[in-house]
């Protein structure tokens, strides 16, 4: 299961991991709805674009800007992430969305934990798999933690400031009329 805009549905797609003994360029992809790593994507480029339903995975260590040419060959992005404490994921999917325009699915995998939902979708993530080991009714309440945002990001453009008329202050001389 996961969390795919704001609701829980059923994961169509299995993630191709690399063991010790697999190498990118000799790794059988299975066939169906799989999520390879960025490395499988470069090495077996050729054979996999000709299949309709292919998704790749970064590791947080990986650029997206090496996709720009194939983001709209893919129905589902995801980044993974190590660990909870490894913020570049959020900077990948920022960029995946709004330099790369990347319109398709964006999923947040790996060490995915309730409290960093809220900030995900933020910067253009609507998936996430969170850990097997958490709740994920628990997860999609993250999504919601927060009412209104001050600052600006994917999701918003506008800082709250300019969001938001306020009536001025007559005794510091700031009236709206």
């Amino acid at each position: 299961m996961i969390i795919k805009n704001r609701t829980i549905v059923a994961d169509e797609w299995t993630v191709l991991r690399l063991s010790e003994q697999d190498s990118p360029e000799t790794v059988a992809v299975p066939a169906g709805k799989v999520i390879v790593p960025l490395q499988v994507w470069l090495q077996q480029r050729d054979a996999l674009q000709q299949r309709s339903e292919i998704g790749v995975w970064l590791a947080t260590d990986e650029r997206p800007e090496v996709l720009k040419e194939d983001v709209d060959k893919f129905s589902v992005i995801a980044v993974n992430f190590p660990k909870f404490s490894d913020g570049r994921g959020y900077s990948i999917a920022y960029n995946l969305r709004t330099r790369l325009g990347f319109s398709g699915e964006l999923r947040a995998m790996g060490d995915v934990l309730r409290d960093q939902l809220f900030y995900m979708q933020r910067v253009g993530f609507d998936a996430f798999a969170p850990r097997p080991d958490r709740s994920i009714e628990d997860a999609l309440k993250g999504l919601s933690d927060f009412s209104d945002v001050y600052q600006t990001s994917f999701d918003q453009k506008q800082p709250l400031f300019r969001r938001v008329q306020r009536k001025g202050n007559p005794a510091a001389g700031l009236i709206d009329e």
